[in-house]
Formats: structure tokens, sequence, C-alpha cells
């Protein structure tokens, strides 16, 4: 494990703990700044930190400490070695819960492992194949959609977001949620609050007569609405086999005489898979899409790989294997720009990572984004090389530098579908179309609930 280096002279000192090694971290006169980084740019805060102190920080902010761990190895103690005793955690986790409810993403203990093991079976790898229609459907419609666009521009964010939740729908749900037009807007104003609530730390309540909390409370009435759309419709939808999450959900709870809990159990469950489920492989395709459109060269090679491959026909399952070069540029965007960025825990109890000491009740980072580029495991970790990932080898020297979808028990469920959907997608689009980003165009990441790309992705449509 690597040692972080003493602080430079013209830094502030260490701040001590009460006892082991002393933590190196920002002056309190840096608060400000660090605030304001906070609030605008969350993902410089962390990368600007790793680089001046090295792989462990304590930011004192406040009423608020943070311990931000950025060593793939004080990964692998936090999520796989004792997550026991890493709860969600961080005023992220708390705005989470009012959205989400007790969700999967939000729960803890036995009642988080009730509901892993009620949803588990929905992503079973042998259930996969059976999605790939969907899959392709959902496909095809956006080919066509951009067909009528070539020559013209498009947001590509949009239309990835379109494209997942349909996915999501019919392959999770069993629905069609294209009717569900409030989704999208209520999530937008959902997650502006749980970051919103993340960096004023929890200092403003929901209960003030402010315009922030009257749009929060209708969108997440909204969601409600939605929830109440899907679980009275459920009966109607064709296609049921009692294997879709709605189906599942409802025979696992149907025994419970508390109406109102079954009723709030559902509706927690599926605002968090209706989030979570759509979101991240939005945000994967899009940056996939901003990447190749800025490297010719690997734009050629997944469009050359897809002719070869699907020629003019419809992708089947079977053509994930032989799809290696575009597996690689989804691996590959997903290094850069990780769906989920920060992994935020508080302790149970007193802990030690590395020689540091972490209280009880600390608030503790883990950050893919920073991981992922990091200098002491990965050669130009800024340049997008999708040939990095090229080999069965292993990419890195250590297991917990790439962490796309978490790690430990609670490793993303929904991380082979997610893979799968990617990937076919990428190589139905990459056959026929490029992408041109307008001159001197940059996009910037946004680091929300996920990390998507600021203002959306506007591109011109041209024929590969």
């Amino acid at each position: 494990m690597t040692v972080t280096e003493p602080a430079p002279p013209d830094s502030a000192p260490p701040v001590s703990s009460d006892r082991g090694r002393d933590y190196p971290g920002p002056s309190p006169l840096a608060v400000p700044g660090l605030l304001r980084k906070l609030w605008f740019d969350r993902l410089a805060m962390l990368t600007d930190a790793a680089s001046e102190f090295g792989d462990v920080v304590k930011f004192a902010m406040g009423p608020k400490t943070l311990y931000f761990f950025n060593h793939p190895d004080h990964a692998k103690h936090v999520l796989s070695d004792n997550p026991a005793n890493y709860h969600k955690g961080l005023g992220l986790a708390e705005a989470r819960r009012r959205i989400l409810g007790d969700g999967l993403l939000t729960s803890e203990d036995e009642v988080w492992k009730r509901q892993r093991r009620i949803i588990a079976p929905a992503f079973r790898r042998d259930r996969l194949a059976g999605f790939t229609s969907v899959v392709t459907d959902a496909g095809q419609a956006l080919v066509g959609r951009l067909s009528a666009q070539v020559g013209g521009t498009v947001d590509l964010s949009e239309e990835m977001t379109r494209l997942t939740m349909s996915v999501l729908g019919k392959s999770l749900l069993a629905a069609d949620l294209s009717p569900l037009r409030m989704l999208g807007p209520a999530f937008e104003v959902a997650q502006d609050q749980a970051m919103f609530e993340m960096v004023s730390l929890g200092a403003v309540p929901l209960w003030l007569p402010l315009p922030r909390n009257y749009r929060f409370r209708r969108a997440k009435g909204q969601l409600e609405d939605a929830v109440e759309v899907l679980v009275s419709g459920r009966a109607h939808a064709g296609g049921r086999d009692g294997t879709d999450l709605l189906s599942m959900l409802a025979a696992a709870y149907q025994d419970d005489p508390d109406a109102r809990k079954r009723w709030r159990v559902m509706r927690d469950e599926l605002v968090t898979i209706l989030l979570a489920g759509h979101e991240t492989t939005a945000s994967t395709l899009s940056w996939t899409w901003y990447l190749l459109s800025r490297d010719p060269k690997a734009a050629a090679a997944i469009h050359a790989e897809a002719v070869e491959v699907l020629g003019d026909r419809t992708p089947d399952h079977e053509d994930l294997a032989r799809l290696p070069y575009t597996t690689t540029v989804i691996q590959e965007a997903m290094r850069l720009y990780p769906p989920v960025w920060g992994l935020t825990r508080k302790s149970v109890a007193a802990d030690e990572i590395d020689g540091y000491r972490v209280p009880a009740g600390a608030d503790v980072m883990i950050s893919p984004y920073t991981l992922h580029r990091h200098p002491g495991f990965w050669t130009e970790p800024n340049e997008f090389r999708p040939e990095r990932f090229a080999t069965s080898a292993a990419v890195t020297t250590h297991r917990y530098a790439y962490i796309p979808f978490g790690a430990g028990p609670r490793v993303c469920v929904g991380s082979h579908l997610g893979m799968m959907e990617a990937t076919l997608i990428a190589a139905m689009v990459a056959r026929d179309f490029r992408f041109e980003l307008p001159a001197g165009a940059r996009a910037e990441p946004e680091a929300m609930l996920s990390l998507r790309v600021r203002g959306g992705l506007p591109v011109r449509v041209r024929r590969a």
C-alpha cells in the first residue's frame, strides 16, 4: 500500500487524529474555497485534494468532516473487507432516502438483505438472453429516430435516457413507461434537491416555504403517482410470467396485513429501480458517444467491428462475445466517467484504515472517478485508450483500482444487464452513424447522483 507523502511546506500541516497517523488535509482557511468546489465542481475538489495531499485527505468543513480515501486498498477495506461497519453515508444518503425511501440503494442490514434476495432473481445472468430483444427493439427505434435526423443536431443525452427508460420498463417491469412523461423532469428536480442538501450540509429544512422545496415536494408526488400507475396497471399488462420485478415485489409482500406498508415498500423499491435502472446506463452511453466523437480512430474501429460482426442483421445475445472492441470502449468510458462517481459511507464503529483512525459516525468517501484516474495504477490515466482493456490479463496492478459498479456485497445488482445493453446499443448505432461535436465543444461532467454530461450532449448526426 502506498504511504501518503508529507504535505509540502507551503500547504497546511497535517490535521492530527486522536490516535494513529496524522491526516493530511486543507487548512481551515481553505474552507470557503472547499465549499465553493463542493457546490460547483465536486470532482475538482476530490482530484485537486488527491493531487496535493495524496491518497488520504481529511476535509474539515464547518460542522462536517469528510474522510476521503483514494487507494484501492482503502476501497477494498470499506466496500468488501468490513462493509458491515460502513453504512450509506453523508448528507447525500439522507437526501437519497427522501427521494427513494428505504429502497435497495438506501436501506441497511436485514432490510437490505431481504430486498436484495427479492430483487436479485430478476437480474440473473441466465435471464439476460431473454432481455436481448427488448434491448435491440429499443435500439432499432433509436436508429430510426437518428436516421430521420442525419445532417441535423440531436441531444444524445436525451436520446440515451429515452432508450434506457424504455429498456428498463419492458425488461424488468414488463411495462411501457413512455406515457409516464413526468418521470424525467421529476427525477431532474429530485437529483438537484439531493445535491443541494449535500452541499448545504442539510442546513435548509424542507418545511421552509421556498420555491425549491415546493418543486421537490411536487416532484416526489409525481414519482409516487407514476408508481401508482404501474402498480394499479400491472394486472392489465401483457406478457407477465411472474418473474418481472412488479410481480416479485407484489408476491413478496402480499401476506403483510398492513396495506400502507405494502404500498410504501412498492413505492420505495420501484422509485429506486426507475432511477438507478436507467440513469447509469444512459450516462455510460452518453460519455461513450462523446469520447468516440473526439477519437476518429476509435470511432472507425467500433464501426468496422459492428459491420463485420452484425452485417445488416439485428444482434442477438451471442453477439456480445463477438464484439470485443465495442466492449473495451464501454469499459474505458466507464473508467474515465464512472456512472457512480462517489460512494459515501458512514462508519458505525471506530475503525482503522491504513493506520489512520476513522471515528465512529465518520463520513467516508470512496470515489471511483479518482481511483480510475490514479496515476499509480493507470498509464496515461486521463487518456481514452480502449485497448488497455483488450486482454483478459489484469488491466491494473490492483483489482479495486477499477470499480465502475461498486464492489463487495453492495455491488450493482444490474451490472450485467447494463453492460449487455450498453454494448449492443453501441454496436447498433456505431454501425450506421458517427457524431460530430460543435466546433470547440467540450463536455463537462456533472456530479449528480450519477455522472452526467452537463447541459446535455448536442451533436450533428452523420452516416458512418
